[in-house]
């Protein structure tokens, strides 16, 4: 009998409430390991709060959130503590906002720090940030630095929030060979959220739309279905090729 593959997230009633505002309610979802996840919705689906939840930014108010089989361990304060494991397009943001570009990288990567200065800010349009505040940088600025650390890092889960949103076509496509690269020599999950679906419909293997912090619907992506096509044209032009030489 085949084992059945652990999952890295099991959700199961999660509810996420800001005072009487209900943000999120999910009654069940799976995210296994290796898959790349496209979460699509408006402002105010739930889509930046499901991602903080996942990395450990924030805490649900009720149900269950499993990662690898257990709930984050927190602090006597009841503080989440963060997954190393697991990183997030959004910590820049979260773990570094007083501190300037330079510092948020040392600290972070401290052995990566000249490689990403200097692939990324020494000879660039970008070269006047690396020396500014975190909490000072506009938001595209903020998109942009947490995609070029995501694409650094090396985690089991990788969580971008925004995909796409402040790039140009050029930006967009760079950025998805790199993940795609990620997820196939690396093994890495991979869960982004996007207003649409006009980036991630082209690599994400599922598909998960939010309305109003619950899930609509779950469609699979054009990434497995051109899988699926081609698998299918390949066993039929091998099962052609075996009759063809059966006859002969």
């Amino acid at each position: 009998m085949a084992k059945t593959k652990r999952l890295i997230f099991e959700i199961s009633k999660l509810h996420k409430k800001y005072g009487s505002y209900s943000a999120l309610k999910l009654k069940k979802l799976d995210i296994h390991p290796g898959t790349i996840y496209g979460v699509v919705g408006t402002i105010g689906s739930g889509k930046t709060t499901l991602l903080n939840l996942l990395a450990g930014f924030d805490k649900q108010s009720s149900g269950s959130l499993l990662y690898e089989g257990n709930e984050y361990e927190k602090s006597w304060l009841g503080k989440v503590k963060q997954k190393q494991s697991v990183f997030s397009s959004i910590d820049p943001q979260h773990n570094g906002s007083t501190k300037t570009i330079s510092n948020y990288v040392s600290a972070q990567f401290p052995k990566k720090k000249n490689m990403i200065e200097n692939r990324y800010f020494r000879n660039s349009s970008f070269k006047h940030l690396w020396s500014r505040r975190i909490d000072l940088l506009s938001a595209g600025e903020l998109n942009w630095l947490g995609m070029i650390i995501a694409c650094e890092c090396d985690p089991r889960v990788l969580l971008i929030d925004d995909y796409g949103m402040y790039f140009n076509s050029s930006m967009e496509k760079d950025f998805r060979a790199q993940l795609l690269k990620m997820n196939r020599s690396l093994g890495t999950t991979i869960i982004l959220t996007s207003p649409s679906d006009i980036y991630l419909k082209y690599f994400a293997s599922v598909l998960i739309f939010l309305d109003h912090g619950h899930i609509s619907k779950i469609r699979t992506g054009n990434s497995r279905a051109q899988k699926k096509e081609r698998n299918y044209k390949h066993n039929n032009l091998s099962n052609k090729k075996r009759k063809f030489k059966a006859r002969r």
